[in-house]
């Protein structure tokens, strides 16, 4: 493959739909190609638009305004990197000859809980828990009782957790019905899962391209609302149940097809695994990989665009944790202690342009062996502090 400097006439240029914390290493690897980024974000100084060629903001819903500014870049590719955007814009930029990272159906189908869900459970066959889906409160009593307390309840679009819950009796439903109006995306829908009782739940990143399909090692991680805070990897785990985490990955990334990365979500208990949810780009919790890879997920993503070879070495165990910010602030600042640069840990800091109360703002990372790395990343995190 031939590269060319950015901003010249025939060069590779990608536009990123979403200019968070991963968009800006996705940012940051392209650049390192010389391929020309063009950040888009529905606010200003968003962490990717810091290190673009080009920063761009747009109401990413507005099915007319983003197609308008997809024409007049012209990417060679287009990533999408949140949910809350105009499917819609693209499936039309699609349907006109751009390039739709992984595509745009894969992008529709995951975007949804819904759609996914019923793509994986009832067109693929795999493995889930029980779920329905519900559009009122009652519906939603309705479908609590027969699924069964505890029961998870989340908006069929939204990101980081924003709107999910845990309904451990009838008396919970009417806040969790509240609590799912806080989605990022669309509430107008949930989604009730029965809750598995599962052992730990992973995320195993899936790399695909016309070069094959690679796994990188299973990432265990905590949750909570719906959000991480602590993601390690590898994930121990029998050898029966990383087999069928990797062949359910490889079946329903086959089944959307295209390019790039995909993170799969799996809850276990002992050897089942069980589907739980999919994005087509990097994954919050795969930050780790930012010091356990030679290729981090977020070079990997890039490559894969790109047709290039899939391959990495793992350095070894390591941990992230994420800092969320304790104040709201329109120009944060964060103190790390020195503590935290050593010669296997690092803080890197999104540089996001205002902070509230639990907005991820930073993350800490550190190489060592699992139980230790995971402890130390933790009092890391607990050791910052932002004004």
């Amino acid at each position: 493959m031939i590269f060319t400097s950015p901003l010249q006439a025939d060069a590779i240029k990608i536009m990123l739909l979403g200019s968070g914390e991963l968009g800006k290493e996705v940012a940051i690897e392209a650049q390192r190609l010389g391929i020309e980024v063009i950040a888009v974000d529905r606010y200003a100084n968003a962490p990717a638009h810091l290190v673009a060629n080009k920063a761009c903001v747009v109401d990413m819903q507005d099915r007319q305004a983003l197609l308008e500014l997809i024409r007049k870049e012209n990417p060679t590719y287009i990533l999408p990197e949140v949910e809350a955007l105009s499917i819609e814009a693209l499936f039309d930029a699609e349907a006109e000859g751009f390039h739709v990272i992984p595509n745009a159906e894969a992008v529709n189908k995951t975007m949804n809980r819904k759609n996914i869900r019923v793509f994986a459970s009832e067109e693929l066959g795999l493995k889930t828990s029980n779920y329905e889906f519900v559009t009122t409160l009652e519906a939603l009593e309705a479908s609590a009782q027969k699924i069964g307390f505890p029961c998870v309840i989340k908006p069929v679009m939204s990101s980081s957790g924003h709107g999910q819950s845990i309904a451990r009796s009838a008396e919970d439903i009417a806040s969790s019905w509240e609590i799912a109006k806080e989605a990022r995306g669309d509430a107008s829908e949930l989604i009730v899962e029965e809750f598995v009782a599962f052992d730990y739940e992973i995320t195993l990143l899936s790399v695909r391209n016309e070069t094959g399909t690679t796994f990188c090692e299973p990432i265990g991680h905590i949750q909570k609302d719906g959000d991480y805070i602590l993601s390690w990897q590898p994930m121990p785990m029998s050898a029966i149940a990383l087999k069928r985490a990797q062949d359910i990955a490889k079946a329903v990334t086959d089944g959307l097809g295209g390019r790039g990365i995909f993170g799969v979500e799996f809850f276990v208990k002992d050897d089942e695994v069980y589907f739980s949810e999919l994005s087509p780009r990097p994954h919050d919790t795969g930050m780790v990989t930012l010091i356990t890879q030679s290729q981090s997920e977020f070079a990997l993503h890039i490559r894969a665009i790109l047709g290039l070879p899939l391959d990495y070495i793992f350095y070894g165990s390591g941990a992230s944790g994420a800092y969320k910010a304790k104040n709201h602030n329109d120009s944060p600042i964060l103190d790390i202690p020195n503590g935290a640069f050593t010669k296997d840990s690092f803080v890197r800091v999104f540089g996001k342009p205002e902070s509230h109360i639990g907005r991820r703002m930073a993350v800490s990372l550190v190489l060592d062996e699992v139980e230790e790395a995971k402890r130390r990343a933790l009092e890391i995190v607990e050791g910052i502090s932002d004004k």
